[in-house]
Formats: structure tokens, C-alpha cells, sequence
């Protein structure tokens, strides 16, 4: 599985470190909260809000660089609107990535 990196965000931050930990310290903040916003809609087969909880993720999955997880969540969300749960379990995978991830840094 590829790793969660800060590549993207240090190319984008034009090494002001100040803005990378605020960007870093943002997405610390807000992964948790909407983890469990999928999870909670998941559980309950609120599917259309669960797509939308995994659109917002997906934006944090770009962000630590993890493109391959990042076209899992473009298919899982869309897979999620229509009701098919298919890629789940990949879909959860990367959220523990990220959260084992998150924790290190």
C-alpha cells in the first residue's frame, strides 16, 4: 500500500514552514472528525451522506500524496451514490493508513 508523504504540501507551501504545519495541524484537526462522520452515515446505510463524507476525504487523501487511494475514493464515492458498498474495505484501509500516518507526525 503507498504511503501517506508530505510532498504536495511542502511543494506547495514554497518551504514557509508556518504554513505547512498550520495546512498539517488543519488536516490533523479535521480527519478525525470526519472519519467518524463517514463511519457513523456508513453504519447507519445513509449512503448519500456517506459519499459525502468520503468526498471531503478524499481531498485529504490528495493532499499526503496518495493518488492510487485518492481513485479508490473517486470510485467508492460514486459507488456509494448508488448504493453499491463495493471498495469498502480498501476504502477503510486507507483511512487507517492515514490515521497510523497522522499519529506519527
Amino acid at each position: 500500500m503507498e504511503q501517506p508523504n508530505l510532498s504536495y504540501i511542502n511543494s506547495m507551501s514554497g518551504g514557509d514552514e508556518r504554513f505547512e504545519e498550520k495546512l498539517i495541524m488543519i488536516i490533523k484537526d479535521e480527519f478525525p472528525i470526519e472519519k467518524k462522520d463517514y463511519y457513523h452515515n456508513y453504519k447507519s446505510n445513509n449512503f448519500e451522506l456517506a459519499a459525502g463524507n468520503v468526498h471531503k476525504l478524499k481531498h485529504k487523501i490528495s493532499i499526503l500524496g496518495l493518488e492510487k487511494s485518492y481513485e479508490i475514493a473517486v470510485a467508492f464515492e460514486n459507488n456509494l451514490l448508488k448504493g453499491n458498498t463495493n471498495l469498502s474495505q480498501e476504502f477503510e484501509s486507507i483511512l487507517i493508513n492515514i490515521t497510523n500516518y497522522l499519529k506519527k507526525l
